[in-house]
This record gives C-alpha cells, structure tokens and sequence, in this order.
C-alpha cells in the first residue's frame, strides 16, 4: 500500500490518457478503492495480463516557442497515457531503480534520473577538473554529446537484453516486454484525431 501511496502523492497533475481517469480521480479514492486498486496492481503483475488499452497513447503536438507552426519538426509531441498505467510503472521503476543501484549496476559518474542525484554533481566535477588543468597547467579534452529524440529513439531489445544480463528475468522481464511491446497511438488537434499508428521504438 505504501508503495501506491507514495506513486500517487509524487504525480503531477497532467492531462490523462485515454481512459480520460486523471490522477486528480485516483488521489481522492478511498482507502476501499485503493485497495482494490492495488489488488489489480497485483494481478497485473503475477498474472502478466497487461491491459490492452494502457498500450494507446494520444499524441497532442505543441509548437515549440517562437518557431514556424508550419514545419511538422518544430512541434514538440506530448504523449498522454494512462494515470493507472503510470502510477504503476513508477512502482515498478522504483523498485527497479532500488535493485539497480544495490547490484551497482549504474555507472558511478551518472546522475541522470538517480535520487539523491543532480547534473549539477556533473557540473561542478567538470569545473574541477577544468581548474585543476589550468592550475597544472595541462591540457583537458571535454566531449558534449546531444542525443536528439534519446526517449523515442531508444533501443527496446537493447533494454531488455541488457537488464536481463543483470540479473533480472521472471515478472519483471515479462512486464517491461509488455510494457514496450504493442504500443499504438492517436494525433490529436483540436477535437480531431488521427487513425492509429504503431510505435516500434522508442519508451514514451
């Protein structure tokens, strides 16, 4: 139950997906309610039935500030799917995230998306290394890379495979297959919606 609360209490107020339930409805349930909701969490998860539906997302596509609404590529697409699916992930994640960083599995210099962590860890390491070079007077190399579209771009298999080689097989492998497999979604502008697309790649 702890678990479900603290996902629920640590969720923005986004738009929702297409079940139309928002995060808003979920945090005022009962503790009856969230129960149950936590017992389908549960059936979910031994049972590997992922809900066909948590699959489809709604594209809605925002003009980034100051660009030509008339490029397709100065569009930025926000996806929304579904607060149940979620708040489950983020159980999930936590957990994962918590068994990653036990085994050490994270490279020691990341800071991206690890608690206690912030790239200002990142920022203020460079900038030792930057005076440390001056003061010794040696030369230092720094390479910036910029990954563009890193989330929808990234590697399913790659995903699973590397985490299987971790260590991690049963549920959680079969649930995160589920999670990255069949996804499909919709463009909407205005009250208009687009036909169904499949995205094969990419963890939005």
């Amino acid at each position: 139950m702890f678990g479900l609360e603290t996902a629920l209490s640590r969720a923005h107020d986004t738009s929702p997906g297409p079940d139309g339930i928002t995060y808003n409805i979920l945090r005022h349930l009962n503790t009856t309610s969230v129960s149950y909701l936590l017992l389908l969490f549960n059936r979910i998860w031994t049972e590997q039935k992922y809900p066909s539906h948590w699959h489809e997302a709604i594209v809605v596509p925002i003009l980034k500030p100051g660009k030509d609404p008339s490029n397709p590529l100065h569009y930025r697409p926000i996806a929304l799917t579904s607060c149940l699916r979620k708040t489950f992930e983020r159980m999930v994640n936590a957990r994962l995230v918590f068994e990653l960083e036990k085994q050490g599995c994270f490279f020691p210099l990341q800071s991206g998306l690890r608690r206690g962590r912030s790239t200002f860890d990142n920022l203020l390491l460079l900038e030792t290394q930057v005076r440390n070079s001056f003061v010794r007077r040696n030369n230092l190399v720094s390479i910036f890379f910029d990954i563009e579209k890193a989330y929808d771009r990234a590697w399913r298999y790659g995903i699973l495979s590397t985490l299987f080689k971790f260590g991690f097989n049963g549920n959680l492998h079969i649930f995160l297959k589920n999670f990255l497999s069949y996804r499909t979604f919709r463009v909407r502008v205005g009250n208009f919606y687009s036909n169904n697309f499949i995205q094969a790649e990419g963890v939005h």
